[in-house]
């Protein structure tokens, strides 16, 4: 396993939690288009600053990829919007506990049937058993919260 991939995780899942609680902090005082058009818009000017400084691909070989790839943008938008009405609805560990099984089902689909080009990865009834106590984590987590 290697040690940085999975710093890089930590960091992006925490991230991805704290996001998700200030978007919907900010979705309830200046609504949730509103939220996510400006959280987009910071993002997109960060992006162009990274490219600048930090870029060194070449963005015309854009045209080199399936079409279908481009389309992460638009999931980009979806993510934010999703989450700040999970996190609004639920509770952020129940929200982002539910948001992993499904991150980690699709990704085991995606690994197991070669998806999008991605090598295949033998889905053992191991991982099964483990998204199956996930589920049930957070179904506990859940009752146990409503005593």
């Amino acid at each position: 396993m290697n040690f940085l991939g999975v710093i890089f995780a930590i960091l992006a899942g925490s991230a991805m939690s704290i996001q998700g609680v200030m978007n919907t902090r900010l979705s309830e005082k200046i609504g949730l288009y509103e939220s996510n058009a400006f959280v987009q818009s910071v993002a997109f000017i960060l992006s162009i600053l990274v490219l600048i400084i930090f870029g060194k691909g070449n963005l015309l070989n854009i045209f080199q990829t399936k079409p279908v790839y481009w389309l992460g943008g638009v999931l980009g938008i979806a993510i934010t919007i999703l989450v700040m009405l999970a996190m609004g609805d639920l509770s952020p560990t129940v929200a982002v506990s539910v948001i992993l099984i499904a991150q980690l089902t699709v990704a085991a689909l995606i690994d197991a049937f070669g998806i999008m080009e991605t090598p295949k990865v033998a889905f053992h009834w191991t991982k099964f058993l483990g998204l199956a106590l996930m589920i049930g984590g957070v179904i506990l987590f859940k009752l146990k919260g409503a005593n």
